[in-house]
């Protein structure tokens, strides 16, 4: 009897400066909760011979419902104490990527990024017309308070008051950090199916307190989300500014695809050398055509979880648990 193609589907809640002194013993158990929950939504789609796009797409709706990341539901406050979230996906298999971003009124982001690369001729739209795409295809706008946490909302005062009193001094971006806290906590999916199609996805509400309708990295293929059948399939979680200038996602495939490299020494040298050597924190899933797993990150811990074929759930936060 043949033995079974390989198939596994990785997720990320994000990465930062993840206390273990700061997280509960219930915190924990709800963080840990969740993402077995996701990863187990995704693993079912692959398990049953599902489309790894569906897979990731699966896990990605349940992060989305949760309050404990920063992805719809979940999602952080601007400046102006508003909801602005960004998501992308990308299908190894035909190449295809669909993209949104500055959206407020989408209670799944990431659908409406598989929206817009199935069902429109562009790659993203943004604000209101993504929105406006969405009601031609179906979808209910829901009022901007649905995504209101009091948790973010002290998170957002927070944030405020030290960008505040920073801005007293000479700021930018790429040599004075901020609180590494307001920068993260993207989610994101990439499967390896039965057939041996990959696929990647990512989902955020950005960067808490962000102003003039800033971008980050997850909807913008090649910096956040990338994915090529026979190469790899990569997400990525961090401050988004550096994601983009280093095209952090389309890096590690163009390591294994030019240069041969493994996932895992392709992905640790772009997370754990060049975008360290420029300044950049975060971190990124990775999975290549055999079913291989990278999952490294610069930062204290990053929230994530894994499950390959005939195995159980593997379920991490920081390094070594």
């Amino acid at each position: 009897m043949a033995a079974e193609p390989p198939f596994a589907i990785v997720i990320h809640g994000g990465a930062g400066t993840i206390s273990k002194a700061k997280l509960t013993d219930d915190q924990l158990k709800q963080y840990r909760a969740k993402l077995t929950e996701a990863v187990n939504a995704g693993y079912k789609v692959l398990d049953d011979g599902g489309k790894s796009i569906d897979a990731v797409q699966a896990a990605i709706n349940v992060l989305e419902d949760s309050p404990l990341f920063n992805a719809g539901k979940g999602a952080v406050y601007t400046w102006d104490g508003k909801h602005e979230m960004d998501a992308s996906m990308m299908d190894g298999s035909t190449m295809n990527a669909g993209a949104v971003a500055g959206v407020s009124h989408i209670e799944h982001p990431i659908d409406l990024a598989r929206a817009v690369m199935e069902k429109s001729e562009h790659v993203m739209l943004s604000g209101a017309g993504a929105e406006e795409f969405a009601l031609t295809q179906g979808f209910t706008l829901v009022p901007a308070t649905t995504f209101d946490t009091d948790y973010r909302y002290q998170q957002l005062l927070d944030a405020k008051a030290k960008i505040t009193a920073a801005e007293k001094e000479d700021y930018q971006a790429k040599v004075n950090p901020q609180n590494l806290d307001y920068k993260f906590g993207t989610v994101g999916a990439v499967a390896l199916d039965k057939q041996g199609n990959l696929a990647a996805a990512t989902s955020t509400g950005g960067m808490t307190a962000k102003r003039y309708g800033r971008i980050g990295d997850s909807p913008i293929i090649g910096a956040g989300t990338y994915a090529e059948n026979g190469v790899c399939a990569v997400s990525a979680t961090g401050w988004g500014e550096y994601f983009i200038r280093y095209h952090v996602t389309g890096d590690i495939c163009a390591r294994v695809k030019y240069l041969h490299k493994s996932i895992i020494e392709a992905a640790d040298e772009v997370i754990n050398q060049r975008l360290v050597s420029a300044g950049g924190t975060g971190g990124v899933i990775a999975l290549d055509q055999r079913g291989n797993i990278a999952t490294p990150f610069n930062t204290e811990g990053m929230y994530r979880a894994s499950r390959k074929n005939g195995e159980e759930p593997l379920v991490m936060i920081w390094r070594d648990q």
